[in-house]
């Protein structure tokens, strides 16, 4: 697959708007003339009329998200940009994830991205479920250098906010990547006053909402993160049943 079919088949909904404007300068700087090749077209009016967010959506809302939170703290660690392209070719192989990381590093170089612009068009568009899951794939990115600074959560949870995540959502999946005495109790949007017949509900709820099932139309490639956020919440849950005694 060339670089020109590649995008014609990843952008849909995201290929208009502050989106589509940050995509065409990348493209631009691509690919000569590709905004009027036969695959982008094709890709941009399929994209006209989809109802539900698709694969490649999802994947060029990681790409620009991930950009702006790489640059969070003022600099680039190579262990970032290794986890984002580590991370693409764990899902979608060795030549899609190509094609991913040189669109990335083209948006890299915007400096003047608007986070509230592209969230709000994210928010709009997307389902709830998966913009649960660039919260958790953005964590992950901070995270790959050992450390989640002060600037990076700030910057996520700036996103979170624009996207219409709630604030409890935001602390259980950042709490996901911390480790704490009370990390168990965030994940599972509790507190330690909360009874054992408590933890048990929440473990139901968050079980429900994380659940793998509910990001599968963005393709098997995005269930391995979803199973993670799962498998957090599990962990979680099995924790506090053993400190507990329940």
């Amino acid at each position: 697959m060339n670089f020109s079919k590649w995008i014609g088949a990843a952008i849909g909904w995201s290929f208009g708007g502050p989106i589509g404007a940050i995509l065409g300068l990348a493209l631009g700087s691509l690919v000569d003339g590709v905004a009027n090749s036969k695959d982008v077209v094709v890709g941009r009016a399929q994209g006209a009329s989809r109802t539900q967010t698709q694969p490649g959506d999802f994947e060029v809302s990681l790409l620009i998200l991930a950009s702006i939170v790489i640059k969070a703290d003022g600099k680039q660690d190579q262990r970032e940009l290794d986890f984002v392209r580590n991370q693409f070719v764990s899902m979608y192989g060795k030549d899609r994830a190509n094609h991913a990381f040189k669109l990335f590093k083209e948006i890299n170089k915007q400096q003047n991205i608007s986070t509230r612009q592209v969230c709000l068009q994210i928010r709009q568009m997307m389902q709830h479920a998966s913009r649960l899951q660039l919260i958790h794939f953005l964590f992950g990115i901070a995270k790959a250098d050992g450390l989640v600074t002060e600037d990076e959560a700030q910057q996520i949870a700036t996103m979170a906010g624009y996207l219409g995540i709630s604030h409890n959502d935001f602390e259980s999946i950042k709490a996901m990547f911390y480790d704490s005495s009370d990390s168990a109790y965030k994940i599972l949007e509790i507190d330690k006053t909360a009874t054992n017949d408590d933890i048990k509900k929440a473990y139901r709820t968050m079980a429900k909402k994380y659940h793998p099932d509910k990001v599968i139309h963005l393709g098997k490639e995005h269930q391995a993160g979803a199973e993670e956020k799962f498998r957090q919440v599990q962990a979680a849950y099995e924790k506090l049943q053993k400190e507990r005694g329940f």
